[in-house]
């Protein structure tokens, strides 16, 4: 399966591509995507962050992810051309005051919001109770496969 992801970095603190991209397609292998597909993730500040989450979610502060899929409503799929699967953005000052919170290293909170980011573009939600568990389960089955990355 061929997978591209497209990462632009927008802030100022250093971020690893190639662990992004590896989070990414390790992600699509453990949901079982079998689609070559593409994948855009944005590395913002939070008032970027802040900015978006206020236009496409009417809340005015920053978030840690907002996620724009691609996939809803109906989309023909062109043989042999990747899926657009949509945009993944994250903000890298919040994932740093999270991960300081959380007592782990930048890079990994990193990898969750680029999985829970990603989990969000193939349908996934987390608006109840039981939704947010779902998500969480996915996310500690993908992210505990990392090792083998």
């Amino acid at each position: 399966m061929r997978t591209e992801v497209l990462i632009r970095n927008q802030q100022r603190a250093p971020a690893d591509r190639r662990r992004l991209i590896a989070v990414i397609k390790k992600s699509l292998l453990v949901e079982r995507f079998d689609k070559p597909a593409e994948v855009s993730i944005v590395l913002v500040d939070d008032a970027e962050m802040r900015i978006l989450n206020h236009k496409y979610r009417g809340i005015d502060r920053s978030t840690d992810v907002l996620s724009f899929s691609q996939l809803e409503g109906e989309r023909p799929e062109a043989k042999g051309m990747p899926v657009v699967l949509g945009d993944i953005i994250i903000s890298v000052e919040t994932a740093i005051r999270q991960a300081e919170s959380r007592g782990v290293l930048p890079d990994s909170e990193l990898d969750l919001l680029a999985v829970h980011g990603l989990l969000h573009l193939l349908g996934y939600n987390d608006e109840t109770d039981a939704q947010a568990d779902e998500m969480r389960e996915r996310e500690s089955a993908i992210l505990g496969s990392m090792e083998s990355v």
